[in-house]
């Protein structure tokens, strides 16, 4: 075998083995957490269920906003820089330090605004930033470590802890959302404490003194970031503070279960994200970049599509089984919303290889255009439309996001894929959504005929992943004899 193929077969290895770990973490801790929907949906009001989904995805902007993307910076770095992984630790444990000091002084400032039985709440969310900043935190920096046995532990644990602690504080002791929120800080918590003993024995938990200029470059790195991460937290969380406002609090909560649907598709979108993010780092400098990050977009396209496609065509079965009460008629907004989480994982995949060349700027106005756009269409569809214009928004703000994003990685690399063929899947995928929410007749056959159209398109892609799968079973089997 030569050098380069060598190489390569290297390259697809490591991903392979990464995509391996991390669907264990992945599988386990999103599938046993999706079974709880129906306890959620059975045990919650509507109500309470948007209080919970307010605060989650509040987090989702204010961890990486006020840490200044400390988890980002420690993966980039901790793979570029494995003799400084000591120093990257200290360093990001700082930031959370300063990011938790700052929300807690906004939550105390906060408590002179709001009512009395909101104070609880906000207090119970300062608790929660503080053990969600430092697990995510811990999550990205062992990665970096390429530790990622130690993220698969510190997954499955939390998934754990949380599903054990749900069934306690919501069947046992019946205390509702207090529960429900005590169980996500108690699961962030110990399994910070448990990675963070696991990385001790593992050698990267030790001389933690910071260093200043690495400290200014990871600085350079991620406060460009936050642009990045404040437009992709718009266009996930925006529609659902707009709903809050206009539709009120009942029919946020039956929008916020919404997405618990295409939380499936998003399962295999992080499994990916998370192993293709290292692989991007470390073989964006090799000479057959292009042709890897060409064959690895393709696959991830029209596997992403396809997937899609079949959730849109069961969406009702599996809304029956996963919904309760009232929270059945959520089912409407969950095709747009997955036609959003393919291109939001398009774009995390382009945005990998501009971050992987340290390009973070291209990303943050890719971001930034497709969040102006999200909250522009949300207040005008909104009022009109109800949660479905906010559905509706956020899929279409996803889809000028990819395209900016799409067209800016192209001044770093040139991906071969057939533009046409893609935006032809796009517009069958709209197609399935509105026969499926129309209620049309012969709807069911008429989504699974074009969902066959889909599978001929990318016949190609299929055989190559088939093919891909395949090899790594063969040498998984050859390397175990």
């Amino acid at each position: 075998m030569t050098e380069k193929k060598k190489e390569r077969k290297s390259r697809y290895q490591y991903l392979a083995g990464n995509i391996a770990l991390f669907s264990v973490s992945n599988f386990v801790s999103k599938i046993l957490v999706f079974l709880l929907v129906p306890l959620y949906t059975n045990v919650l009001t509507t109500s309470e269920y948007g209080i919970a989904d307010i605060m989650q995805v509040t987090l989702l902007l204010l961890v990486p906003a006020l840490t200044l993307n400390a988890g980002e910076a420690a993966l980039r770095f901790g793979i570029e820089h494995a003799d400084k992984r000591g120093s990257i630790l200290a360093i990001g444990l700082s930031r959370i330090v300063r990011a938790d000091a700052v929300t807690v002084g906004l939550c105390i400032v906060m408590f002179a605004f709001v009512p009395d039985n909101i104070r609880w709440y906000i207090l119970l969310f300062a608790v929660l930033f503080i053990a969600n900043s430092l697990y995510e935190y811990l999550v990205l920096y062992f990665q970096g470590c390429e530790l990622v046995p130690i993220v698969v532990a510190g997954s499955v644990l939390s998934t754990v802890i949380m599903i054990v602690s749900n069934i306690v504080f919501l069947l046992v002791v019946k205390i509702g959302l207090n529960g429900y929120l005590y169980s996500q800080i108690l699961a962030y918590a110990l399994a910070s404490v448990v990675m963070l003993l696991l990385g001790r024995s593992a050698g990267v938990v030790k001389n933690l003194e910071k260093d200043t200029a690495l400290e200014s470059q990871m600085l350079a790195y991620s406060v460009p970031l936050i642009a990045y991460s404040t437009g992709s937290w718009v266009n996930n969380a925006a529609d659902r503070y707009i709903v809050l406002a206009m539709c009120g609090t009942a029919v946020n909560g039956v929008y916020g279960v919404a997405y618990k649907i295409p939380a499936i598709l998003m399962v295999f979108q992080r499994i990916f994200a998370q192993a293709w993010q290292m692989s991007a780092t470390k073989s964006y400098k090799d000479e057959k970049s292009a042709q890897f990050f060409t064959e690895m977009y393709r696959m991830y396209n029209s596997f992403m599509v396809i997937g899609c496609a079949f959730l849109i065509l069961l969406v009702n079965p599996i809304a029956a089984f996963m919904f309760r009460k009232e929270f059945y008629e959520a089912w409407v907004f969950v095709p747009p919303l997955l036609i959003s989480v393919i291109f939001g994982a398009l774009t995390g995949f382009l945005g990998s290889i501009c971050l992987a060349h340290k390009d973070s700027v291209s990303m943050g106005v890719a971001t930034s255009i497709g969040a102006v756009a999200n909250v522009a269409m949300n207040l005008a569809l909104i009022p009109y439309f109800g949660a479905m214009g906010a559905a509706v928004a956020t899929a279409v703000s996803y889809a000028i996001m990819w395209a900016l994003a799409y067209r800016f990685v192209r001044k770093h690399v040139l991906l071969e894929n057939s533009l046409l063929t893609d935006v032809l899947s796009y517009l069958i995928l709209a197609a399935i959504s509105v026969a499926m929410i129309g209620a049309i007749p012969y709807r069911y056959v008429i989504s699974a005929v074009l969902t066959a159209i889909l599978m001929l398109l990318y016949h190609d892609d299929i055989r190559v992943i088939a093919t891909r799968i395949s090899a790594i079973i063969k040498n998984r089997k050859n390397g175990n004899r």
